[in-house]
């Protein structure tokens, strides 16, 4: 696991703490918990990508070995 991978991973588990935390309110903010779950949609896009390259690029590896 790359360190920008392991950030991503934290950025995404906070949003989710916060949106949990908007919720569980009386009356949640509506458009912060459409902006968390955009963002970590987001968050969750980028890491997709990243272990796809890096599984590419590992394949890629052995292939020429």
């Amino acid at each position: 696991m790359t360190l920008s991978s392991f950030r991503l991973m934290q950025f995404h588990q906070k949003l989710d703490r916060e949106l949990r935390a908007e919720l569980k309110m009386r009356w949640p903010d509506l458009f912060r918990i459409q902006k968390l779950k955009r963002l970590k949609l987001v968050v969750k896009d980028r890491l997709q990508t990243s272990a796809a390259r890096r599984f590419a690029s590992n394949r890629s590896h052995f292939q020429k070995i």
